[in-house]
Parts: structure tokens; C-alpha cells; sequence
């Protein structure tokens, strides 16, 4: 089993960092450097290379044919609708959904005290910086060496943003008051250059500044896209004709259960495309989607060059992943407020020193587990605090410590996942959803109510409850416990 050496840095006590299928290079006596690269609601199925055929992402495609690609990486979900806050409170803080709300209210104080992403690099000798989107309570400034235009949750979106397209039930006219491409609505183009750009901008200067230091350095880049409003310039628009982009197959005009699953029609994404969801809605949607995401993989070519150009690219670790998916017109949703595929699990590629290029693993694992993986490069030891796990036992050919998913959104949903099937449950509904995911991947046939599935059912809920009590997921599923009892 080969190791990465770390050298040991005053002030801090380094240790071994052990990552089997990661050989030795040639810089494997000093630290890794880190970039991480963050995007904002970003489904899993959009990159061309891991298949999807509408798309044009060719740097992320870069990413992947270097990378070794986690195909099943999740978010555990939200206490709150924005749930963009609960991914990135999970990710600085290490702790799982429900450890990690009350240290929401209190962020600063774990970063005074420490116990945070970037103060545990800082420690470890590295540099560090960062740009873009955080929605963390704790100040960016603070918590980096350099942090350049940070952002909240989203750019401003406009009233004309919401409700649209609409088309007349007898004329058929389209009226549609907002475009993707104008800059006169403001939001990713607030301050003159869009906000993709800005990041892009940032990320340059600070591999520039990086080449000259000898000192390793961790680069924390978030951007906004492909959040809405989904902005871009006009001839990134232009390539996704609406006409041409293909409707969800899991496409419903409403979802059944929205209203008692609290992401129903006065949820703000649900709120961006009209009621009942009409093909061409959804198809402009998802024209726009994948636009500001192509206009985003520009930038992080730029950001790729950059690094490449800096020298330091052979000792650099590079982790792309999203704080978690969206529905954007499938099952009849817009937003990320539920439980599905579409809306909990992300890219998640992984490139370094020895890491095998174009492999893929379908383990289970979240999306947060890359900062306890940084931290095992870095050659710090797990804090007591951190509940997610490093990946590099995992790249090394492990079992990944997860044997099911846990999903949950505020008080309204909860949900647990094994290689092959998902159990979802709607308490204010009282209602489970079962999908066969080996036959089904899109989700779309609910076999709960068929007779061959009420033992696997109640097995599933019991291990539901029994993994609520290990997360410290206080909500009583009520009458809905007598899954547990029978298999009825």
C-alpha cells in the first residue's frame, strides 16, 4: 500500500496520510495544495461526459477524464428551504444534518474556537482563500486568509423571474417579460461583471499570487450558477434552443404530494414556473439551466489553466461537487426541496497526485465527506467533532462507511436509500413512497401499495427509524410507525 509523506510543519504535530491507489509523485515530500470548486444546485446528471447528451460542459468533461467520480454522492437534506445553508453548515462544521443546525446559530464561535474547515487548513500551514457563494454565519474574512467578493444566497431575482413562460390556453401566444441574457434585471450581472466571471477572476489572481509563496495553499471557489436566476450570456443561451431540449421522462404537471411535503406552490422555486407546469415552462427552465451551466464550465477552465499555468498543478488535489441537485421539471418540481435523485445527489470528482483517471465508484458517500478528506491530506487528525468520513480509504478500494442514504427536509419529509431501493415518508400526508431503483433510476413507479414489497417496507422503516435516532432526528413518524409493527 503506497503513502503520501507529508513534511512536518512548526506549530502543528503532522500525521501519516495514508492514500492507497494514490502513488508518490515527485513533490510527495511537502503538503498537497487544495481547490475546491463549488457549485450551487447542480443535479448530478448534468455533465456530458457521465452522460448526458443535451449538454456542453468540456472542462468539467476535463475534470472527469482526470478524476476518479463519485457516481452516488448525496446531501442529507435541510432543516430550512434554503437548503443550499444546512449543505454548506454540514460542510465547514463536519457534523451531520442535525448536529450541525444549532451550530448554525453559532458558527462564529466554532470558527473562534477552531473547530472549522479553514481554521483546521490554517493550522495545518496552509494559506488559504476564498471567493463566491458561503451562507454560513461565520465571516468568510475571518475564516480566510484573503476572501474576495463574498456572496449570500443568491442574486437578486426579480418578479419578472417567477411564473413563467405563460402561454394563452386559446391563442397560444407566449408571454415570457424576462430574459436570461439581459443584463438590465440585475442578479448575476449586479456590479457590471457576472458573478461567474468575478469567481473566474478571484481564482486567477490567487493561483498567480499562490505560484509565487511557498507555502501550500487551499482554495475554497463557490459559485452562485447554476442557482437562480439562471443568467448567462446570450450565446451560451443560444445554444439550448428551447425547442430542442428535451422534456424530464419523469415529467408531471403537479407532484401529488407537494403541498404536504412543504414545497407547494408559496415555496419560492416552485413559485419560477407556473401551476400546473406546462412542457414549454419546463423546457425554458432547463434551457436556461443548462446554459448558465455551460457559461460556468468557461470559467472553470479558466480556473484549470490558471493552475496549470502556476506549476503547481502535479501536488494539487482539485474536488468539484455542488451543495446539492434540483428538480428543475422533474416529478412536477422545480426546486431542491425534496427527496428525490434529481434534488439530493451531486457530481462529485476527485483529482490528485496518483488518483486513477476515469474511474468511477458507486458507493455511497456525502458530499461533505470531502472535508475530512482535505484534512487527512493535510495531514490533520480527524477532530472528535467530525462526523463525515475521509474518501481516501474509499479511492483506496474500501467499502464506503455508509450502507444506506438518509435524506430529510424540515419536519415534512423523510427518506432512506439502499443500492437498490428508496423509501420516502410523508408524515403530514401519511404517506411512504417505495421506488425499485434498479428498475427504475427516474423514480417514477411508486410500488409501495403493491403486496410483494410490505416486508421490504417494513424492514426499511425500521432501519429509518433506527438511523433517526443515530442522527439525532428527533421527528416521531407517527402513525406511520406501524411499519414497524406489521407489513401492512
Amino acid at each position: 500500500m503506497q503513502r503520501l509523506f507529508f513534511c512536518l510543519l512548526a506549530a502543528f504535530s503532522w500525521t501519516l496520510a495514508p492514500a492507497p491507489n494514490v502513488a508518490p509523485n515527485a513533490a510527495a515530500d511537502e503538503p498537497p495544495n487544495i481547490v475546491f470548486i463549488f457549485a450551487d444546485d447542480q443535479c448530478f446528471d448534468t455533465i456530458a461526459s457521465l452522460g448526458n447528451s443535451e449538454i456542453e460542459t468540456p472542462n468539467l468533461d476535463r475534470i472527469a477524464r482526470r478524476a476518479t467520480t463519485f457516481t452516488h454522492a448525496y446531501n442529507m437534506g435541510s432543516w430550512s428551504g434554503a437548503v443550499c445553508v444546512a449543505s454548506r453548515m454540514m460542510l465547514n462544521s463536519g457534523r451531520f444534518l442535525w448536529d450541525a443546525e444549532p451550530v448554525y446559530q453559532t458558527a462564529e464561535q466554532e470558527r473562534e474556537a477552531g473547530r472549522w474547515w479553514s481554521e483546521y487548513m490554517k493550522a495545518a500551514g496552509y494559506r488559504t482563500y476564498m471567493t463566491g457563494k458561503w451562507h454560513c454565519r461565520a465571516s468568510a474574512e475571518k475564516s480566510f486568509d484573503v476572501a474576495r467578493d463574498v456572496r449570500g444566497g443568491m442574486p437578486d431575482q426579480t418578479s419578472a423571474g417567477y411564473n413563467r413562460p405563460l402561454v394563452d390556453p386559446e391563442t397560444g401566444e407566449v408571454t415570457d417579460p424576462w430574459s436570461p441574457s439581459d443584463p438590465k434585471f440585475g442578479g448575476f450581472w449586479e456590479g457590471g461583471t457576472h458573478w461567474s466571471e468575478v469567481v473566474a477572476n478571484h481564482s486567477v489572481d490567487y493561483l498567480s499570487e499562490a505560484s509565487a509563496i511557498d507555502q501550500p495553499f487551499f482554495m475554497y471557489l463557490a459559485f452562485n450558477a447554476p442557482h437562480d436566476p439562471r443568467q448567462s450570456p446570450a450565446e451560451y443561451v443560444a445554444k439550448y434552443p428551447v425547442d430542442e431540449v428535451k422534456l424530464p421522462e419523469n415529467f408531471l404537471p403537479e407532484y401529488p404530494y407537494a403541498e404536504a411535503m412543504a414545497a407547494g406552490k408559496k415555496l419560492r422555486d416552485e413559485r419560477l414556473a407556473p401551476f400546473p407546469r406546462t412542457a414549454l415552462a419546463v423546457q425554458t427552465n432547463r434551457q436556461e439551466y443548462y446554459a448558465i451551466i455551460t457559461h460556468m464550465d468557461a470559467m472553470i477552465g479558466r480556473i484549470l489553466d490558471a493552475l496549470q499555468a502556476s506549476g503547481k498543478e502535479d501536488n494539487t488535489w482539485i474536488f468539484f461537487t455542488a451543495d446539492h441537485g434540483l428538480a428543475c421539471g422533474q416529478h412536477g418540481l422545480m426546486g431542491k426541496q425534496n427527496l428525490y435523485d434529481h434534488s439530493v445527489r451531486v457530481p462529485l470528482m476527485v483529482v490528485g497526485p496518483g488518483v486513477e483517471a476515469g474511474r468511477k465508484i458507486d458507493h455511497h458517500v456525502y458530499l461533505q465527506d470531502i472535508m475530512p478528506t482535505t484534512l487527512e491530506l493535510a495531514g490533520v487528525k480527524k477532530p472528535e467533532h467530525v462526523q463525515f468520513h475521509s474518501l481516501l480509504p474509499i479511492l483506496a478500494g474500501e467499502d464506503s462507511p455508509y450502507d444506506v442514504v438518509y435524506g430529510a427536509y424540515l419536519d415534512k419529509q423523510r427518506s432512506i436509500r439502499t443500492n437498490r431501493h428508496k423509501l420516502i415518508v410523508y408524515p403530514a400526508a401519511n404517506k411512504i413512497r417505495l421506488y425499485d431503483l434498479s428498475s427504475d433510476p427516474l423514480e417514477m413507479n411508486d410500488v409501495a401499495a403493491s403486496p410483494q414489497y410490505a416486508a421490504k417496507i417494513k424492514r426499511l422503516f425500521s432501519r429509518l427509524e433506527t438511523l433517526q435516532a443515530e442522527m439525532n432526528d428527533e421527528l416521531n413518524l407517527g402513525k406511520l410507525s406501524r411499519y414497524t409493527r406489521s407489513g401492512s
